[in-house]
């Protein structure tokens, strides 16, 4: 008699957490335009990034703070990283929906004061907003897809999300110096203007009511330390590598930031980062496969054309070939892997594949020779972006499979997170030890701090040959360390289960922490 009501509680929770996981359910045609609008905006934000890029120089110039340069894009990126925890655990408690057109507008109203700006506070603070803005966008536009399809289904679609990021980097460029040259840097932000109300007008239309799973109160306290933790931190890695007392300043806060959000987080119910999610090995791999591709691939692509130019003794025009293919095998690998994981059902071999691939091709370019033709590595670096996408946005899905509805917003923005907070500590680590190590190998009478790829370059050819040399040597170990990095990689994706992921959306719910949500068993 006792098994039968133990038996009846069992299929209510059940029943329960299946009412709590269920996916919105819309027409084709609705999710169709759905998509449109959450790529247009994705591509909005992620373009936003890199389009600044080539603008940055006449921006300065013409504001009249040449020093404050950095600031336009320190900004950015640091609203973008501290946010994503916060809108995260308010998406989960008022809608996806609500955030991510809030969002939309406040980023066309940042655009559009940007391009107003008279100097260059207005300017930093104004793209402080736009930062704030695109971390919604690209937060909710990732909940909002994990709200409106099955586990199985949301591999292809956050892989066309996924895809604006690799566009972006590939045409922000070139797009960027086009607009200045030819309309003035204010249109590098008012492009967004009338892009951004298209989008919002359709996100209005598709975008579903999505009726939050719970009524939690937010984690305001956890919310302001663990923002502390994080500005401080970035600013610290930021300032470490410019060489700027001021980080230590910044690692003390951090510090005691950090110790007060583990003692105000401690046994709280909902905290702002949902730690009890990590017990569950599948959302912590994922995690940590987010991680992997900023550390190992973000940071290794910024200095490429620096480690080119220098090593090889091309144009600047020339060494940006190599990252092009290392994004261009990036956007073919997240595409195709988003879809074959869909159409199988299969997601676990892709990420070991995809961190092998990019071990073998980081190792490779730490044992090429110095003089090697420029098609040789950008071969290489086209594999290992290829390996990089095939768990670029799968990361995303595996993190969403293995959390609860009510916390799928905490959970995405934990593993964007885990890939911002890579990036930006792998690309001042990286930084740090090539301006170190080349400072310390020069000849004697070369600085550098002045040393630029044009006085190289019209240096005699003994001294063009030290500097290559010099630049091989520093960078050799520096792609080992990142291969390196691709093995802890591999080593998160062998914890994964081995599994299918499901076509119900009621199976993203688990009744305890050492379940695999969302996935069915092996065959």
């Amino acid at each position: 008699m006792s098994a039968q009501p133990g038996g009846r509680d069992r299929r209510d929770a059940v029943t329960e957490v299946r009412n709590r996981s269920s996916t919105v359910r819309i027409s084709p045609t609705r999710l169709r335009l759905l998509m449109a609008a959450l790529l247009a905006v994705s591509f909005l934000g992620a373009l936003d990034h890199t389009i600044v890029s080539t603008s940055l120089a006449t921006v300065a110039g013409e504001l009249g703070a040449l020093q404050h340069m950095s600031w336009v894009v320190v900004g950015y990126t640091l609203a973008s990283t501290v946010l994503l925890p916060v809108l995260g655990g308010l998406g989960d408690r008022v809608g996806p929906r609500m955030v991510f057109l809030i969002a939309l507008i406040g980023f066309v109203a940042a655009s559009f004061v940007c391009g107003l700006a008279h100097d260059m506070t207005q300017l930093v603070v104004a793209r402080v907003l736009q930062g704030m803005s695109a971390a919604g966008l690209q937060l909710m536009s990732q909940t909002i897809v994990a709200e409106v399809t099955t586990p199985r289904q949301r591999p292809a679609y956050l892989s066309l999300i996924g895809a604006a990021f690799p566009v972006a980097i590939l045409i922000g460029p070139l797009l960027g110096g086009l607009i200045t040259d030819h309309w003035g840097w204010p249109w590098v932000f008012w492009i967004n203007v009338p892009v951004g109300l298209a989008a919002l007008l359709l996100a209005v239309i598709a975008v579903p009511h999505i009726e939050p799973a719970g009524k939690k109160r937010f984690d305001v306290v956890g919310a302001v330390l663990l923002t502390a933790v994080l500005v401080s931190v970035v600013l610290a890695v930021a300032w470490f590598s410019s060489g700027n007392s001021a980080a230590w300043i910044a690692l003390g806060a951090g510090v005691a930031a950090l110790g007060g959000l583990v003692v105000v987080e401690r046994g709280r119910q909902n905290p702002i980062i949902p730690v009890h999610l990590f017990r569950n090995r599948t959302f912590s791999a994922g995690v940590g496969l987010s991680a992997v591709m900023g550390a190992g691939l973000i940071s290794a692509t910024a200095y490429l054309p620096t480690h080119f130019q220098m090593a090889y003794g091309v144009s600047a025009t020339i060494s940006g070939l190599v990252p092009i293919a290392t994004v261009l095998g990036m956007l073919v690998g997240n595409l195709v892997t988003g879809w074959l994981a869909s159409r199988t059902g299969r997601y676990r071999v892709f990420p070991i594949i995809g961190t092998v691939m990019g071990a073998l091709g980081l190792g490779a370019m730490s044992l090429l020779p110095g003089g090697a033709p420029l098609w040789v590595p950008a071969l290489i670096m086209a594999f290992v972006g290829l390996g990089t996408g095939a768990f670029m946005s799968l990361a995303i899905a595996i993190v969403q499979s293995a959390a609860p509805r009510s916390e799928l917003g905490a959970a995405t923005a934990t593993a964007g997170l885990s890939g911002q907070i890579g990036s930006t500590i792998g690309s001042a680590v990286v930084g740090g030890v090539v301006g170190f190590g080349v400072a310390s190998l020069l000849p004697t009478g070369l600085d550098s701090q002045t040393l630029t790829p044009a006085l190289v370059h019209a240096a005699d050819p003994a001294l063009q040959a030290e500097i290559a040399s010099i630049y091989h040597d520093v960078f050799s170990p520096v792609f080992l360390a990142l291969a390196g990095v691709y093995v802890l990689g591999f080593i998160a994706a062998l914890l994964l289960p081995d599994g299918r992921l499901s076509d119900d959306a009621a199976d993203t719910a688990a009744m305890d922490d050492s379940a695999d949500m969302a996935l069915q068993g092996k065959d």
